[in-house]
């Protein structure tokens, strides 16, 4: 004879019920609001907000004041934060793009998110090679070409917009919500690092949990990324003759800087890719076990990565090692001289001057101020033995740090659980080759967790030509941003 069921399932079966049928609600009315929300991308695209270039800044302060004022229509609590003024080489100061930022909610009960993200621009122009204008949000095959649609323009408007669809259905939102959206990140994000340490006790007070949509997936799987590398950046100049001279007239006689610059830069890394400073790579964090094999199950397409790039080989021929040398060890890369003689044709100069730029991306646990003293170290040493008259200098001019979040924390779990429902998968916890400084600076500031959660494309061409985001993954990201919501209200109040 069979037993009637308890009844606290059904009870529970009723509540998550009710949850799908919200979030049932929410999708459809994403899904018939693509258009707009497609328009909405189009009108930040079309402003050049590029923050490298001086003459644009007018263009990126009307960003800074459109995104306020989508937000301030929303009913949000906005403020546009004064972070004061830049110095430019030639002396002159130059008003900072001035940082939104905003709240929804203010509910001491709910846990409060934080979303990150920018609105500036790298630079672009139509004879770089853009087979559209950069400017104009074009259409082709559901794919959304301009420059800033992907990074970062489409993922803020995503997060807006999410916001916006609990608010038209008359939904409470399932935690507060607040945003820092700034317009220097493209340039070292000027004046953000002061701003959120002022801020640290006032609007960051309340705040559990911040999220950053700053960066993509590795292939067509969703990710959720959890480490950045850092970077180390350095100037090497090497000064010999009081002016340029000629290499008929005095070549044989005087030691070149150039020839000694190129000697020294030959000693910071083998052909086969190891990095031959002493005690770097005694810092760098050992490969566990579990990483490996979370290595192991990423979708990731060695063939396919080296054709996007146009190589043939690469420097490691598995994918644990390709990944594992993309995100989790330290490399070496030389990205120029100065001072060189690099125009078209020939010029028979011995430069009197070079400098040459390169750099270090950092990982855990190596240290930027360590890492400096080692570089400056071993490059004097060498140069030492060459017995040269000419002068080295070394100097560090970036030491970004790098981030890595806990896996294991809940933030990740729930947003393993949102990518579940919105894309039917499990999600690849991935890391970030580059550096987004600004994680760590919120990780040290304020003491809260991270989570990346990224929403474009592998293939979007961030900073490059013909940079896109795709219509299908700005409508399901904005879909998965809902569902995220929802996840992080149901973490319980005592995880810390």
């Amino acid at each position: 004879q069979q037993m009637n069921p308890p009844v606290m399932p059904s009870i529970l079966l009723v509540i998550s019920t009710v949850h799908a049928f919200q979030y049932t609600e929410l999708v459809q009315y994403v899904d018939s609001h693509q258009e707009e929300y497609v328009e909405a991308l189009r009108d930040w695209v079309a402003i050049e907000s590029d923050s490298s270039n001086v003459l644009k800044r007018p263009d990126l302060h009307r960003m800074m004041e459109k995104a306020a004022q989508k937000l301030r229509l929303m009913g949000g609590t906005v403020e546009l934060v004064d972070i004061g003024e830049q110095e430019l080489p030639d002396g002159q100061m130059l008003a900072l793009p001035k940082v939104v930022t905003a709240q929804f909610g203010n509910d001491s009960n709910k846990h409060t998110v934080c979303v990150y993200g920018h609105v500036d621009v790298q630079p672009a122009k139509k004879e770089d090679g853009w087979a559209t204008d950069p400017y104009n949000l074009t259409d082709i095959n559901g794919n959304l070409y301009g420059r800033g649609a992907s990074d970062n323009k489409a993922p803020v408007l995503a997060w807006i917009h999410a916001v916006e669809a609990y608010q038209a259905l008359n939904m409470e939102l399932p935690v507060n919500v607040k945003f820092v959206i700034e317009g220097m990140e493209e340039t070292g994000s000027n004046g953000l690092d002061a701003m959120i340490l002022a801020q640290r006790d006032t609007f960051f007070s309340d705040v559990d949990y911040i999220i950053i949509s700053d960066c993509g997936w590795l292939s067509t799987r969703p990710a959720l990324t959890y480490g950045t590398r850092g970077n180390c950046y350095f100037f090497a100049e090497v000064e010999g003759p009081k002016q340029d001279l000629h290499s008929g007239v005095y070549g044989g006689t005087v030691i070149e800087p150039m020839t000694d610059l190129i000697g020294i830069l030959d000693t910071l890394i083998s052909p086969s890719g190891k990095i031959l400073i002493p005690g770097i790579r005694d810092a760098v964090a050992p490969l566990s076990d579990e990483e490996w094999r979370m290595y192991q199950d990423i979708q990731f397409d060695i063939d396919h990565y080296k054709s996007k790039i146009g190589v043939n080989q690469l420097m490691y021929s598995n994918k644990v090692d390709v990944l594992a040398h993309m995100w989790r060890y330290p490399t070496v890369t030389i990205h120029g001289i100065e001072g060189a003689f690099s125009d078209p044709g020939t010029k028979t100069v011995i430069p009197a001057k070079v400098t040459a730029k390169f750099s270090i991306r950092q990982v855990p646990n190596m240290d930027p101020a360590m890492v400096k003293k080692q570089v400056t170290d071993y490059l004097h040493s060498v140069f030492a033995k060459r017995k040269s008259p000419n002068t080295l200098k070394v100097t560090m001019v970036i030491g970004a740090k790098p981030w890595l979040a806990d896996t294991q924390h809940p933030l990740y779990e729930a947003g393993k659980a949102a990518v579940k429902r919105v894309f039917d998968t499990d999600s690849d916890l991935i890391r970030e080759g580059g550096t987004i400084p600004i994680a760590r600076t919120f990780q040290d500031v304020t003491g809260k967790s991270i989570i990346m959660m990224p929403i474009g494309g592998f293939d979007d061409g961030l900073h490059s030509q013909n940079e896109k985001m795709s219509r299908y993954n700005y409508i399901e990201g904005t879909k998965l941003f809902i569902a995220y919501l929802n996840e992080v209200s149901q973490i319980r109040k005592t995880t810390v």
